[in-house]
């Protein structure tokens, strides 16, 4: 069997299983008949609402640019610390006791303390968020080059590659997946983190907008916003890191 055979059946599964989700909360919604529990169409319904009245795409504007910007930052330094760390063993043993605290201590903890030393500030919510997962990234990317093959090195060294020319075919094709991973969990785990620092400190942006309709007990619209950020990171999977996946494995085959 080709593999875009098997590709396009597992693509049509996801579908199904979605519409199945879809299928089996809307009877829920209807046989539980309480505002508390809104079905599909119902959320549907005030996503269309609040993109058509405009807020919802300016609230979800201001938080993508921050998980943009968190990310970015996140993935830069902890990238360049894990491969630091897996390639310089008595730097790893000064550094491994504060990854595992920086890795244990609470995101709340976290948000907190910057927006008490920084104040309610926009650079406050960068570095709160970046903060929580560089030792995340770190730690991935160290085990990326500590698991790095030495003959491809080797290699690299009888043919006279030069630093950039190594780190271009040699060191970032072994090092992908480990970096596909980490930016998987980071986004997963940053808009999640982002969504907290807005609820807590901020006046715009879709954590804000939470908060504003769990006060009013407003669950369809709470449920909207989800529902578009899910999507939006759906949208980010499929168009970015499912490609980047594919062509970081090609090497392998």
């Amino acid at each position: 069997m080709r593999a875009a055979d098997v590709g396009g059946r597992g693509a049509w599964q996801g579908i199904a299983s979605v519409l199945l989700l879809l299928c089996l909360w809307q009877i829920g919604a209807g046989w539980a008949e309480s505002r508390l529990f809104p079905g599909p169409l119902t959320v549907l319904r005030s996503l269309t609402q609040e993109a058509a009245a405009g807020p919802l795409l300016y609230h979800l504007g201001i938080t993508l640019a921050r998980v943009g910007i968190s990310f970015v930052i996140a993935m830069v330094i902890g990238t360049a610390l894990g491969i630091t760390l897996g390639r310089l063993a008595w730097l790893d043993r000064w550094l491994s006791p504060w990854l595992i605290i920086l890795l244990n201590v609470p995101a709340l903890v976290v948000i907190i303390l910057t927006y008490v030393w920084l104040g309610l500030v926009e650079t406050a919510l960068l570095v709160a968020v970046a903060l929580n997962k560089i030792p995340n990234v770190a730690v991935t990317l160290r085990e990326g080059a500590r698991a790095l093959e030495r003959d491809y090195a080797e290699v690299a060294q009888i043919y006279r590659f030069g630093p950039w020319t190594t780190l271009r075919e040699v060191i970032i094709p072994q090092l992908a997946p480990y970096f596909l991973a980490a930016a998987r969990n980071g986004l997963a785990l940053i808009w999640k983190i982002v969504l907290v620092v807005e609820l807590l400190g901020r006046s715009n942006g879709v954590g804000f907008q939470l908060q504003s309709y769990f006060q009013l007990f407003d669950v369809p619209r709470v449920m909207a916003y989800a529902a578009a950020f899910v999507l939006c990171v759906l949208l980010i999977e499929l168009l970015a890191f499912t490609p980047l996946e594919h062509r970081a494995g090609q090497w392998r085959r």
